[in-house]
């Protein structure tokens, strides 16, 4: 199959799944065409079924702001005449579905492709629910060929605010297991021996809460020798440096900013903390767990489908600062707890979520999408059909 794909190549979760997804399929001899504005930052290496194609949006001075979306348009059709692209893979609704739907309005009817738009959502919560782009989010829903989410709660948020006519299909994310084999992180370059290692990894948006990663790292601190590592970067940044400057723990918290390989580091971590007032899906828990980490994280959106409460770590409440700091000193208090919490976490990570049966299920729809007289799948499956095998 020629498989063309778009997405956000910044570090993101859908960046992950997409680039991941670009190099599994081309690794079993699909040829993939990206067209980003830059280099997907986890493609890192050279793949012979691989192009990446990058958008440049015209500099006039009629123009206030460069029209990237319509010059993204434009390339995705380029791209597919030129290459003979049959199906496009847009991950986000806006602005990448839409762009492939004005893409592919531009080619003859010969060289029209098949759409698959995938949610990861915020497209859904936020940008697809903002007024002012909500008509064209579930338009470009409507128009695609196959739609689907990566968890059972965006899917049912995405049905309940828009109200589709046609079905959504949950295919979850998944984790390279081979990736967290090759990674023996020295201890010594982020804390001392005898200091446990507590770490979040985030954007740091609002909606990540990385403040209360801090206030509950203060009472982890308060009870076992601890140091905090904060891996990334965005508008929340100083407020945790505020908060933790404040609590009196500045010295106990390293910050790492962006990581290109971050599974370098989460192999060290004796704990990863994932407080988000919500998560479409939770990437960090599953590939802490393929770590063997266990995970604190919170009751909320599709967290719950990745990581079994008290299980692979433990899920509280949103904003139950005790509860996530009682909970994690238990765990970093019990050698025992902790290495069983990951052995199962590695074993969940391992058999729901494992790279080859979620890359197969991904074949399989694209397969019956190309399918000669076939209009699209979507009507065919009930309204929330999973495709993930839950």
């Amino acid at each position: 199959m020629r498989i063309g794909i778009t997405c956000h190549p910044s570090a993101g979760g859908s960046g992950i799944l997409a680039t991941e997804l670009g190099i599994a399929l081309a690794e079993r001899g699909h040829t993939v065409h990206f067209v980003t504005y830059e280099p997907p930052f986890r493609l890192q290496h050279f793949h012979e079924n691989i192009f990446c194609h990058y958008v440049q949006p015209p500099s006039y001075p009629l123009f206030r702001y460069p029209p990237m979306t319509l010059a993204l348009a434009t390339k995705i059709s380029e791209v597919a005449e030129e290459n003979q692209v049959s199906l496009w893979h847009a991950h986000y609704a806006i602005p990448h579905a839409a762009c492939a739907l004005l893409g592919r309005d531009m080619l003859p009817e010969e060289h029209r492709f098949k759409i698959i738009t995938t949610l990861h959502g915020t497209d859904i919560t936020l940008v697809g629910s903002d007024p002012s782009f909500f008509r064209l989010t579930k338009y470009a829903m409507e128009q695609s060929d196959a739609v689907t989410a990566v968890s059972d709660w965006l899917t049912q948020e995405t049905l309940r605010e828009f109200q589709l006519r046609a079905p959504i299909r949950t295919i979850h994310n998944f984790v390279n297991m081979s990736k967290f084999d090759d990674y023996h992180a020295d201890r010594c370059r982020l804390a001392e021996r005898e200091e446990k290692i507590v770490m979040h990894i985030s954007n740091f948006r609002p909606v990540k809460r990385v403040t209360d990663v801090v206030r509950v790292f203060k009472r982890i601190a308060e009870a076992i020798p601890a140091r905090l590592i904060m891996v990334g970067d965005g508008p929340e940044r100083m407020s945790a440096v505020g908060v933790a400057k404040q609590l009196g723990i500045q010295d106990r918290v390293k910050y790492m900013g962006n990581q290109d390989n971050v599974e370098s580091l989460m192999t060290c971590a004796d704990l990863i903390i994932q407080p988000s007032e919500h998560e479409s899906f939770g990437l960090v828990p599953l590939e802490a767990m393929a770590c063997r980490v266990p995970v604190i994280g919170t009751r909320s959106g599709g967290v719950v489908e990745v990581v079994e409460d008290g299980v692979t770590g433990y899920l509280c409440e949103v904003g139950d600062i005790e509860a996530m700091a009682r909970k994690s000193i238990a765990i970093l208090s019990d050698p025992e707890l902790a290495e069983e919490m990951g052995r199962q976490g590695n074993q969940r990570a391992l058999e729901r979520f494992g790279r080859d049966s979620i890359v197969d299920i991904y074949e399989a729809l694209y397969r019956k999408l190309l399918e000669p007289g076939e209009t699209g799948t979507r009507a065919a499956a009930p309204p929330t059909a999973s495709l993930s095998g839950d």
